[in-house]
């Protein structure tokens, strides 16, 4: 009983420390915290020990470690715009990120019963859809799946989607008149995990979006973040 107090208290010390030197300023966002090796000398620990701590950080928020690098001081969490339609690429530009992205699909498809049923169109139309993953310092912060109706954008799948985001793009060329937001906490499928490189019990938050231009339905978004990354704020103002 006495070994496993004296290593709780080696570890809460050892995560003790390293929070007051984040709060203190001494460590300062993207700053390299002492690895194990280190942790585990300084405090007279195990590495096991020094582990614990740093993964306990690492879930808390703290920290974000690196395989092969190190763990760094996290950044606060951004807020990201909730009513507000915005490029991805702006909102990271926002919170001091670095924006690169991925796309896993871009192209015309055959309509499916849901989808069809979301943009109010027929089965016998067709549809342009696209995925493309968001990454913030490499960092996967965005996973963001589009149905556009050809109708309002003819020229989606023609752009180039590493010099100019969807969002950019559709909100020059389909100005919105309407949007509809729905917000869920889920737990994403074993793909998207995959996609975002996250544990199966991260916790993502799903926003499910549909706009309207040109008196019709213009697209249908389901842009998943997960919740230790990402979060989401809106403000509301009387006119």
């Amino acid at each position: 009983m006495a070994g496993s107090e004296q290593v709780f208290a080696l570890y809460e010390k050892i995560k003790k420390s390293v929070v007051k030197d984040i709060e203190s300023g001494k460590l300062k966002p993207d700053d390299r915290v002492p690895s194990e090796t280190q942790l585990a000398k300084i405090f007279n620990a195990s590495r096991m020990t020094a582990n614990r701590a740093l993964k306990e950080l690492t879930e808390e928020g703290r920290i974000v470690r690196v395989q092969g690098v190190g763990s760094f001081v996290a950044r606060p969490k951004p807020d990201a715009a909730l009513l507000e339609i915005k490029s991805i690429v702006k909102e990271i530009a926002d919170w001091g990120g670095v924006h690169s992205s991925q796309i896993l699909v871009l192209k015309e498809e055959k309509m499916t019963k849901q989808i069809a049923q979301n943009m109010d169109l027929n089965l016998d139309d067709t549809i342009f859809h696209s995925i493309i993953i968001h990454r913030d310092r490499g960092i996967c912060v965005q996973y963001s799946e589009r149905f556009i109706n050809p109708k309002v954008a003819p020229h989606y799948l023609s752009q180039d989607f590493k010099k100019i985001t969807p969002s950019e793009y559709l909100l020059e060329v389909a100005p919105i008149q309407e949007a509809e937001h729905i917000i869920e906490a889920v737990n994403c499928s074993k793909e998207i995990q995959k996609c975002l490189k996250i544990k199966a019990d991260e916790p993502c938050i799903s926003l499910k979006r549909r706009t309207w231009s040109f008196d019709m339905v213009a697209t249908y978004s389901i842009i998943i973040s997960p919740g230790s990354r990402y979060k989401l704020k809106g403000k509301f103002i009387r006119g």
